[in-house]
Order: structure tokens, then C-alpha cells, then sequence
């Protein structure tokens, strides 16, 4: 057992989310696998509530954009109490601001943060968050995707539901991990089960030829094909 699993059971992985909305956590984190580490201990979740740091008595956490525009911006000194409350207890997690022009969520990305202490995530609404806060806390900004949500919070659920699989236990096989979409850089191969005929549907004959060798270049072919198709841009990786 290397020196990291065995910290890894000493230490839970850890998941500090920064929101307005605390009540919608952990939602679907709560439930099958993830719902499972969770109660285990493998994994901590602590939600901060950033409008416990607000400004007066209705404790505000945005304002108008400087120079004019729609919606409302959430203001730097709000967050920057904020992150540096919770920091306080955890203070080497990286800190992520999830956000539709953040680099995209890779797997590769995932692992790296499931091998290390936790995440720090802030889920900012509004029309984003002051540009400060993110200079000044070194925010790493990511996206899950190219499309804008009402918040981060599905976001954050996204990215923790991607590392806390990843961790040591909790899926319990290491060979369904490693042949899953993109962990080989490109997309997982069509899988079936019985029945053998549904709906005049067949399961293809080298599935069920008991052959390893044919299976394994069925399944590296099929691969080769869906990724073509559907994914010509994770060709430059090798398969």
C-alpha cells in the first residue's frame, strides 16, 4: 500500500463548496456510489454559506456591474471572507471557481484531483463573480461544458460525482475504470448483456464466442469507430 492510500484512509478526501444555496447539497451526491463513500468517510462534504459573509442586514453578496450592463456581479470582499474562512481548516485544497469560459473538465483533470487532498469549489450565480476575487484567492477557473447553468452548484456536484468515483474502494474495480471512456483517450465500446435476442436485436457473435483475444480487438475497434464518429478530436491522443 503506497503512502498516499494509506494517508487517504487516515484523511477523508475533501469537498468545500462555497454557495448561496447550501440546502441543495449533497442532492444527488447523497445517493449510490458517491452517497456510499460519503457515509463510509471517504469522503467529507462542508458547504460554506457565503451569505453568512454578506454586507448588512440583508447580507448582500452582489451589486451592480461596474460600468453598467444587466444582472448583478458577486462582489470580491463577500467571497474573498468567504474562501478565506474556509481555507482556514483546509488550507492547501486547490480552489476552483466553476465557470462557463474555465478550461473544460478533463478525466485527466479529475484524477489529478481525486489523488490529492480535495477541492475547493465556488459556485457563483448572478452574471459571475468580481474578477479580483479570482486574481487575488488564484481561482482556477473550470467549465463542465459549453453551455451556461443558473449557477455553479450542478456544476461542482458534476466535478466532485467525477473525482470521488476515483477514489481507492469506491467503485472496488480497477479494471472497469481503466476502460471507460477516455481513460484510454478516446470513447468506451459498446457494451450489451442478456437477453442474447431482444426486440430481433442480437448481441454480437464475438461477445459470445468466449474467444479473449477476439473480443479484446472487437472492442478496440469499436472504439477506434465511435470515437471517429463522434469525437474526431480525441484522435490526436493515442487509443
Amino acid at each position: 500500500m503506497s503512502e498516499t492510500s494509506s494517508a487517504r484512509q487516515l484523511v477523508p478526501w475533501q469537498a468545500t463548496v462555497l454557495t448561496i444555496f447550501p440546502e441543495m447539497f449533497p442532492g444527488p451526491l447523497a445517493v449510490s456510489v458517491t452517497g456510499q463513500a460519503l457515509a463510509a468517510g471517504t469522503w467529507r462534504l462542508d458547504c460554506v454559506n457565503i451569505r453568512e459573509f454578506g454586507i448588512g442586514r440583508h447580507r448582500q453578496v452582489d451589486d451592480t456591474p461596474s460600468g453598467g450592463g444587466a444582472g448583478m456581479v458577486m462582489r470580491a470582499d463577500v467571497l474573498g471572507l468567504a474562501i478565506d474562512a474556509a481555507l482556514t481548516s483546509s488550507p492547501d485544497l486547490p480552489r476552483i471557481y466553476l465557470s462557463p469560459r474555465g478550461k473544460p473538465l478533463t478525466q485527466d483533470r479529475a484524477k489529478a484531483l481525486a489523488h490529492g487532498p480535495g477541492v475547493l469549489l465556488l459556485a457563483g450565480r448572478f452574471e459571475g463573480v468580481d474578477q479580483r476575487v479570482i486574481d487575488a484567492r488564484d481561482l482556477e477557473e473550470i467549465s463542465i461544458g459549453d453551455y451556461v447553468l443558473s449557477g455553479g452548484e450542478l456544476a461542482a456536484m458534476v466535478l466532485i460525482d467525477a473525482c470521488v468515483r476515483l477514489l481507492p474502494g469506491v467503485l472496488g474495480g480497477e479494471t472497469s475504470l481503466a476502460e471507460e471512456s477516455f481513460e484510454a483517450g478516446g470513447l468506451e465500446y459498446p457494451q450489451y448483456t442478456k437477453p442474447r435476442i431482444w426486440e430481433d436485436r442480437t448481441i454480437p457473435d464475438v461477445l459470445l464466442s468466449g474467444n479473449h483475444k477476439r473480443v479484446e480487438e472487437w472492442r478496440r475497434t469499436e472504439a477506434e469507430r465511435l470515437t471517429r464518429e463522434r469525437r474526431p478530436d480525441l484522435l490526436k491522443r493515442d487509443l
